[in-house]
């Protein structure tokens, strides 16, 4: 096999036999070395889509090699084509004029294929005397220039690649925002890195262009680029004084303003529209991070003749005699012989509404999982339920003056409705205050007894006289011993977030009476950790090196064990709780860190008698957020061969601020349906942000751009128009389909989606795979608009019948998204397939084994009434709902966030105009102490790599503990620079 080294880039030469495409290679390139391999048995393959941007893969000023050693030829020997509305042309006028090089024009339609070998057209195209042909705009603009005698440096060539790899991507990105979105502030925020590093180039340079003191090739391609945007009044691209001036110098220039007004013909951007509508969605879309290995730098995995031909190949077998999802017949147990998966998540905790926070952090997530496993013909149980016990309880009983079971009752059913209407799948819902969870919890307790893993110890604890009873965490609160936060809680401390004992809070009161409480003796049960700490290792060692666990979940485990475990105490002196059944503990209840746990078991032995088929050897059992809380289980594991997967993920914020029952700020999910906004919209936008590796923020602004762009506008908008065309069209019968090459390339480019949304979703990467759905309907909604059957229909017999294959294709595309769908938007599925009138059977089809992408709605098959699926969500609207659903949290908020030092120092701040005022030593050497604490916390967030958002905090802390120590040492503090914005 032979390479052909371009810098640091190679092309690999196939033999035909064995083709199978390597990496992605220019199109000029792949002209050149077809035009010298022809008589040989390798043939170099060139990317899906052919467009006139040149590859990041390959050096232009490698290009220029191979030009110049083409033939010189003279004028009139050559022929470029062009098309109105193509920004590339701008470019390729400007630079043929002034080179000065005269050679034949020919204006063509967007759709004329030039290039004869092409399926796409490809514009603009110089044709050379010997009958090859240039199409990547750069390429010929530099061809231009050196056979007019202006021969291209090394300076050149590198800005050629920089456009091209750099700033033309954001530009078609841009323009497409710009011209069919209207948004010109988002493409203003993608075109900030490339102008921003232009404007530093050219702030260095001494001469007024590019590479020296006259115009090159490089000033042509750039300007010509960057024309369109810069010049159009909507479009704020800032101060940017260098590229200002520079443009101003470049544009005007005769030739660049002719070129220009002749490709836009003082349409500006607008007349660019026909030319964007026709771009392959991967050159105006930007995926977060590739999803494949061989995936492309631009997101597009670059297919092979093989894929495509076993792609197409799988799609005519169409639906065989395949068996639909069987249905559930409850209770599921473990089969033989499938992969039985015992799925739940974290037990919500009953005392409150769940925010949405909560909802997508663990029982919507679990739920597309479910949905998936089942699809995809797992025998899969999904059970959760609310965890009922615990102080918290207690304290929501007290408030709202009801007995805790009779807490417990009323909120269970909130939230058994709450998830009901988020269409949350469960196979049985249950709670933790049951006669099951008590037998279990106790059963358990003798066990660890017999074997010797509980220990006895005396513990001090705070003791309220006035209420007469000992206090647990939740009922105690003072400043955390550490960082001297106020309002610390009995357990752990909010701020800095260390573990501590009530007994070592500074100043406690009892949040009961208000009380100072006392510290009195009292006699628990630990569970004994350290004794199984080596064991746990090794099964936490075997657990994890599956790569079944989410590296949050490693990483939490992990801390944990850093330290070595310490005995835990499985005990407390409260009310409601399971009761210990000791006879020296009879006035105790398990803490719930040892009871709620159980819990998993417990709902599990409510649903079904047969439980534990489920529990002594299951296939999978999944827990989303959790870590030290359910350490109990992985004992358990260990001592009832139990196996386990965890998925751990981020935390969902709302807006700039926390989600806060009590403040109004957030939406809670009894008070989402009464947005108007249906269920599965929230399901989507919600997934869309799963905090899978950092925290999120939910975003009014952003959840309707995400309707109106992703739903509206891309799936809905695909779907719609599929479904139509088949109505209008064709009397609601999908018509006979003869596939070309260009049908062929789309079925193998939506299974490889299909592909990864499977295997995305095998690990739990619910976001990712997401974005494999949307992917599909704009691969679609592109071929649509490239190959317009609503104007083909009305041709010829030939064009009716691409008319026709356009359409049937299209709505068997809109079929597999109904089914891809159904685990994100259960609803908007069923109503898909509904409309589509799909067999059954497509689901269980498509979704087995890899992934099949088949032609389930064949020519002749009816469909039933097509209408749309998304409504937009208008800015009125949303500015209502943030309104209503933002509370009081603003000015409060921003006060609180602000001042937690003045608490912490325990001295008080007054306002300070920022004159010095009288030293007060003392108070400074406080904050001396405080600002080094500070200050070595911030370094430490720093190195850590911690979330901006929590460094900044951090930092804004540090500033006023520095402006405070200032005042205190008789100093005018220093002005704090403030961010542009």
């Amino acid at each position: 096999m032979g390479i052909v080294v371009f810098r640091q880039h190679a092309f690999k030469l196939i033999p035909k036999n064995e083709r199978q495409l390597k990496t992605t290679i220019s199109c000029d390139a792949a002209t050149w070395f077809d035009a010298r391999l022809h008589q040989r048995k390798y043939s170099v393959h060139r990317p899906v889509l052919f467009t006139v941007l040149v590859s990041s893969r390959v050096c232009l000023a490698c290009q220029s090699r191979f030009i110049q050693k083409r033939p010189k030829v003279t004028e009139g020997q050559m022929k470029l084509y062009i098309a109105d509305g193509n920004p590339h042309c701008i470019k390729v006028l400007a630079a043929l004029e002034l080179a000065g090089v005269k050679c034949d024009t020919e204006v063509v339609s967007h759709e004329e294929k030039v290039v004869p070998h092409f399926t796409h057209p490809v514009l603009p195209v110089l044709l050379l005397p010997d009958g090859q042909h240039l199409f990547s705009p750069n390429s010929i603009c530099q061809y231009l220039f050196d056979i007019s005698g202006q021969n291209a440096t090394d300076a050149t060539n590198q800005w050629l690649e920089w456009e091209a790899t750099n700033l033309q991507p954001a530009v078609l990105q841009s323009l497409h925002m710009v011209a069919l979105q209207g948004k010109h502030v988002e493409a203003a925020a993608v075109m900030k890195e490339p102008l921003n590093w232009l404007e530093l180039s050219l702030s260095k340079k001494n001469t007024p262009f590019l590479t020296a003191e006259a115009v090159s090739v490089a000033d042509i391609v750039l300007w010509a680029a960057l024309y369109p945007l810069l010049s159009d009044s909507g479009f704020d691209a800032g101060e940017l004084r260098f590229v200002r001036g520079w443009f101003e110098r470049v544009g005007g220039l005769e030739a660049c303003q002719t070129s220009a007004r002749r490709v836009l013909q003082g349409k500006g951007v607008e007349a660019l529209k026909t030319f964007l509508q026709k771009l392959p969605a991967t050159q105006t879309q930007r995926r977060d991070s590739p999803t494949n290995a061989n995936e492309a730098e631009d997101g597009e995995h670059v297919m092979t003749v093989e894929e495509i031909e076993e792609a197409a190949q799988v799609w005519s077998e169409g639906l065989k005699a395949s068996p639909s999802v069987s249905e559930r017949k409850h209770p599921v147990l473990p089969q033989e012989g499938k992969r039985n998966v015992l799925l739940t998540s974290a037990l919500p905790y009953v005392n409150n509404v769940p925010h949405l926070g909560n909802i997508i952090g663990c029982v919507l997530s679990a739920d597309v999982f479910a949905r998936y496993g089942r699809l995809h013909g797992w025998n899969l149980l999904y059970i959760c339920g609310t965890d009922e016990y615990g102080t918290a309880t207690e304290n929501k009983a007290r408030e709202e003056g009801l007995t805790p079971q009779e807490i417990c009752d009323k909120y269970h059913a909130v939230h058994a409705d709450i998830y009901q209407w988020f269409q949350i799948d469960f196979d049985f819902f249950g709670r933790t205050t049951t006669e099951r969870q008590t037998e279990i919890a106790q059963d358990i307790f003798w066990r660890l007894h017999e074997r010797g893993f509980l220990l006895e110890d005396t513990v001090e604890q705070l003791r309220c006289e006035s209420c007469q009873r000992f206090l647990a965490d939740r009922f105690v609160e003072g400043e955390c011993p550490h960082c001297r936060y106020p309002e610390a809680r009995g357990d752990q401390c909010d701020k800095c977030g260390r573990l501590i004992n009530a007994v070592e809070l500074r100043n406690p009161q009892c949040k009961v009476c208000k009380e100072t409480p006392v510290i009195r003796s009292s006699k628990h049960l630990f569970l004994n950790l350290p004794k199984v700490m080596n064991t746990l290792e090794q099964w936490l060692d075997k657990s994890t090196g599956s790569g079944d666990w989410t590296a949050n979940a490693r990483h939490i485990t992990r801390s944990w064990l850093r330290d070595g475990l310490k005995p835990r105490c499985i005990t407390r002196d409260l009310l409601w709780g399971t009761p210990v059944p000791h006879e020296d503990y009879k006035q105790k209840v398990f803490y719930v860190w040892f009871d709620a746990p159980i819990g998993y078991l417990s709902i599990t032995a409510n649903y079904t008698d047969q439980w534990e088929k489920w529990w002594k050897n299951p296939q999978q059992v999944l827990a989303n957020n959790t870590s030290l809380h359910h350490f109990i289980i992985n004992l358990l594991n260990m001592m009832q061969i139990m196996s386990v997967l965890y998925i751990l993920f981020e935390y969902l914020n709302y807006e700039d601020t926390k989600f806060s029952k009590s403040r109004g700020v957030g939406v809670f999910g009894d008070m989402a349906k009464d947005t108007g906004i249906p269920s599965d919209v929230w399901r989507f936008y919600l997934l869309y942000l799963r905090p899978e590796g950092q925290d999120s923020a939910f975003s009014w602004s952003d959840m309707a751009l995400k309707n109106n762009s992703e739903l509206l506008n891309n799936l809905g908008n695909f779907i719609n128009r599929a479904g139509m065309f088949v109505s209008k069209f064709f009397d609601g019968r999908v018509p006979e389909m003869l596939l070309n090459e260009e049908d062929k390339r789309l079925i193998a480019q939506v299974r490889w989606e299909l592909k990864q949304y499977i295997q995305l979703l095998d690990k739990v990467r619910i976001r990712d795979a997401l974005k494999c759905i949307l992917n599909i309907s704009r691969h679609g909604n592109q071929y649509i608009q490239v190959n317009e059957p609503w104007k083909k229909i009305k041709g010829g017999d030939g064009d009716r019948r691409r008319a026709g294959t356009v359409t049937g294709v299209s709505v068997n595309v809109a079929c597999l998204l109904s089914v891809v769908l159904e685990p994100y938007m259960p609803s908007v599925s069923h109503t898909i397939r509904q409309q589509l009138q799909a067999p059954p059977t497509c689901v269980s089809t498509m979704l087995q084994n890899t992934g099949t992408f088949i032609c389930t709605l064949p020519a002749g098959h009816c469909i039933g009434t097509v209408s749309p699926l998304f409504q937009k969500l208008e800015n009125e609207q949303i500015e209502a709902l943030r309104k209503r659903f933002g509370g009081q949290q603003a000015e409060e908020e921003s006060v609180k966030a602000k001042t937690p030092i003045s608490s912490i120092a325990a001295v008080e701040t007054k306002p300070s105009s920022g004159a010095a005022q009288d030293a007060d030593p003392e108070r400074a050497k406080q904050l001396t102490a405080l600002v080094a604490e500070q200050g070595n916390k911030v370094r430490v967030l720093k190195a850590q790599k911690a979330e901006k958002s929590v460094v900044d905090k951090e930092v804004e802390t540090l500033l006023d503990l520095k402006k405070q120590l200032s005042l205190a040492e008789g100093k005018k503090p220093a002005a704090q620079k403030g961010k542009k914005k």
